[in-house]
C-alpha cells in the first residue's frame, strides 16, 4: 500500500510544483518586458512538461528506461485521446475557428522524426543532439512567426493576450515571484524521484513492465497539467489555447524531454514501443486532422469517441 501513497504523493509534488514554476516563469518574462505570447508559446509549453521531463531524467539515471519512454509515448497518446476527449464531453471545442496548421504538420513531423530514431534501437546522445537540433528550429520559426504577428498587429492587444496566461501579473513583486520559482525548482525533482521509485517497485510488486507503467499510471498522472490546461481553456471558449497546449506540449515531450534525458544516459528502445505503442501515438496524432485541416469542431460525440478509443487502449495495455 505505501508504495501506491507514496506515487501518489509525489504525482501531486509533481503537479503543484509544476504549477509553480509556470507561474514563477510567466511572470519573470512579463517583469523582464518578454512579450507575454512568445511566453505562452515557449515557457507555458515547457512548464506543462516539466514533470515528463524530470521523470525522464530520473528514469534513465535509475536505468528505468521503459518509464522514460513509456513516460512520453504515453503521455503524447493520452494529450490527444484523453486531454481533448474529455474536455470535449464538457462542451463542444470551436476548433473550427482555430489557426494551428503550421504547428500540427510541426508536431507530426517530430513524430515521425522521434520514431526513426527509435528503430535505430538504442536512443544515444547523438539522438538526443538531433531532438534538441529539431526543437532550435520550431522555436526559432515560433519566434519569427509571433514577431510578424504582433509587427502587423494581428495578435490582439497585450490584455488578450495576458488572460490566456493563468495568474499573470505584469507587476507581481519578484519576491513572491522567487517563491514560485524555488518551489518548483525543489518540487518537481523531489516528486520525480518519489514517483519514478515508487512506481518501480509497484511495477516489480504485480510482476507488470516498467513499459506498461510508464505508458499508463505516469503517463496519466503527468498529463494533468495539461488536462488542467485545456479543460479551463474549454469552459473560457478559447479553442486556441486547448489544441495549442496539447500540440506545443506533445513537441517539447518528444523534442526536449527525450533529447535532453540521453545527456542522462542512452535509452534501450523495448520492442514493444516498436511494434505497437509508437504507432498508437501516431495513430492518435493523425486523428485530429480534420480539427485542423478540415476546420470542424470537436463535438460531443468526437469527446466520447476520444475517450473511449483511450478506455479500449488501456484495455489492451492490460
Amino acid at each position: 500500500m505505501m508504495p501506491w501513497l507514496f506515487c501518489a504523493l509525489g504525482l501531486v509534488i509533481l503537479l503543484l510544483a509544476g504549477d509553480a514554476l509556470v507561474r514563477g516563469a510567466v511572470n519573470l518574462s512579463l517583469r523582464l518586458g518578454v512579450p507575454a505570447l512568445i511566453v505562452s508559446l515557449t515557457i507555458v509549453a515547457f512548464g506543462t512538461s516539466a514533470p515528463e521531463l524530470l521523470i525522464a531524467v530520473n528514469a534513465v539515471h535509475d536505468n528505468a528506461d521503459g518509464i522514460a519512454l513509456g513516460n512520453v509515448v504515453g503521455s503524447n497518446t493520452a494529450n490527444i485521446l484523453l486531454v481533448l476527449g474529455i474536455p470535449a464531453i464538457i462542451a463542444t471545442l470551436h476548433t473550427s475557428q482555430c489557426s494551428t496548421r503550421r504547428s500540427y504538420v510541426q508536431m507530426l513531423m517530430a513524430s515521425v522524426l522521434f520514431i526513426g530514431l527509435a528503430f535505430c534501437g538504442t536512443l544515444t546522445i547523438w539522438s538526443g543532439l538531433i531532438l534538441l537540433t529539431a526543437l532550435g528550429f520550431f522555436l526559432i520559426g515560433a519566434f519569427a512567426q509571433a514577431r510578424n504577428h504582433r509587427r502587423n498587429g494581428c495578435s490582439g492587444s497585450d490584455e488578450d493576450e495576458l488572460d490566456g496566461l493563468e495568474d499573470a501579473d505584469p507587476d507581481m513583486p519578484y519576491w513572491r515571484i522567487c517563491i514560485y520559482l524555488g518551489l518548483g525548482l525543489i518540487g518537481l525533482p523531489l516528486g520525480a524521484d518519489l514517483l519514478v521509485d515508487n512506481a518501480t517497485i509497484i511495477a516489480r510488486m504485480y510482476h507488470i513492465s516498467e513499459t506498461v507503467i510508464g505508458l499508463t499510471l505516469v503517463a496519466i498522472g503527468t498529463s494533468l497539467p495539461e488536462l488542467a490546461t485545456t479543460v479551463m481553456a474549454t469552459l473560457r471558449r478559447q479553442a486556441d489555447v486547448a489544441l495549442g497546449n496539447v500540440i506545443g506540449s506533445n513537441m517539447f515531450n518528444l523534442l526536449a524531454t527525450i533529447g535532453i534525458a540521453t545527456f542522462v544516459g542512452p535509452i534501450s528502445v523495448d520492442p514493444e514501443f516498436l511494434q505497437f505503442d509508437l504507432w498508437v501515438m501516431l495513430g492518435a496524432s493523425l486523428l485530429i486532422i480534420p480539427f485542423v485541416f478540415l476546420k470542424q469542431d470537436i463535438t460531443r460525440l468526437w469527446g466520447f469517441v476520444l475517450t473511449g478509443l483511450y478506455i479500449a487502449y488501456l484495455a489492451v495495455l492490460f
